[in-house]
């Protein structure tokens, strides 16, 4: 049984932790989190600290789970890998390129499993789109984006996220990485723009933009993420790939709010249309919910820590992602392409 500390019980922390709660394979021995929070029920019987050093030291968890705001990522992994914990970290990363470096050598020094929360990479959904379009063969045009119109509670989570972190990267390394799974082309450039929508978030700080990716073969990369009771619900979810043979697309379920957590991931069927050809639609009428992609990710995190997998290419992949996602802020704040470091 892998005995396991989480750390932030925010929304995504939260449902990390019942999911390590219901699986046999782990224990959960701690929580950490910084301000008050009222734990799961499910978890009730645990004290919340808020030392995540003295938590560490006095635990010795067999790995630490990560979930705080991105600035953090870099330093808490490190002490837990240090300490001699594996590692689960949400994505991204860190919150810049370097700091993803160090997290990477720390996990190749040490022997520690590192894996990073992308979560798509475990919706069976995601899996047959990748493959479908992988075998129209490119050069591709991706057109994804995930735009929220949050207000309230959810609206709160977006502004304390963008005190580091802007909407592109937060959630941009997700489909950076099914860009690159898509295409085995190495990117190139990458080009972004973007604009403060509110008042109330900093004045450096964006809540709207939409980047491109140039990659090798010509593929070309459309993202765009924006946050805020301003944003529209009407095209909030477009997750298309196009290709000389075709084209293949998600459509999510009809009804799910743009903010909702449950919205980021859903994807009930997918369409394939071979140029030329009649379009073929698969229905996946169980595709997996939140919470049990995170019961997903929590098995994987298992087996590669049973199994001794080898995760290097996971965490090479990870830190394109945040390279990509942070050149495109580059460039959003200079105005400029971005070329990227072959």
């Amino acid at each position: 049984m892998i005995r396991v500390l989480v750390v932030g019980l925010g929304q995504m922390g939260q449902s990390h932790a019942l999911a390590y709660a219901a699986s046999p394979a782990y224990q959960v021995v701690g929580l950490v989190n910084r301000s008050d929070v009222i734990p799961p029920a499910a978890l009730a019987h645990l004290t919340i600290e808020r030392d995540f050093d003295a938590a560490l030291a006095r635990l010795a968890p067999d790995m630490v789970a990560i979930a705080t705001y991105s600035d953090s990522h870099a330093d808490l992994a490190i002490k837990a890998m240090q300490a001699g914990a594996h590692v689960f970290v949400e994505k991204p990363l860190a919150s810049n390129v370097a700091d993803c470096a160090r997290v990477a050598q720390v996990a190749a020094d040490t022997g520690r499993k590192l894996m990073v929360g992308h979560i798509l990479r475990h919706h069976p959904t995601w899996q047959a789109l990748i493959a479908e379009a992988r075998a129209l063969r490119g050069p591709y045009v991706f057109r994804l984006n995930l735009n929220q119109r949050s207000t309230g509670p959810a609206w709160e989570i977006h502004k304390a996220l963008m005190q580091s972190t802007p909407p592109i990267v937060d959630c941009g390394v997700h489909y950076v990485d099914v860009m690159c799974q898509i295409t085995d082309a190495a990117p190139v450039e990458v080009r972004g723009m973007g604009l403060r929508l509110s008042d109330e978030i900093a004045p450096e700080m964006y809540n709207y933009g939409h980047f491109q990716v140039l990659f090798e073969d010509g593929s070309c990369g459309w993202y765009e993420a924006g946050w805020g009771p301003m944003m529209s619900d009407t095209a909030h979810f477009v997750k298309d790939v196009v290709s000389p043979g075709g084209a293949v697309s998600l459509r999510a379920p009809h009804g799910v709010a743009s903010a909702d957590v449950e919205g980021h991931t859903a994807a009930d069927q997918l369409i394939v249309a071979p140029t030329g050809q009649r379009e073929t639609r698969y229905n996946f009428p169980d595709s997996p919910g939140h919470q049990d992609l995170c019961a997903r990710q929590a098995a994987a995190m298992a087996g590669a820590i049973a199994d001794d997998h080898d995760l290097s290419r996971h965490i090479a992949d990870a830190v394109r992602a945040v390279a990509i996602c942070l050149a495109a802020d580059e460039s959003v704040r200079s105005g400029s392409p971005v070329r990227l470091k072959p």
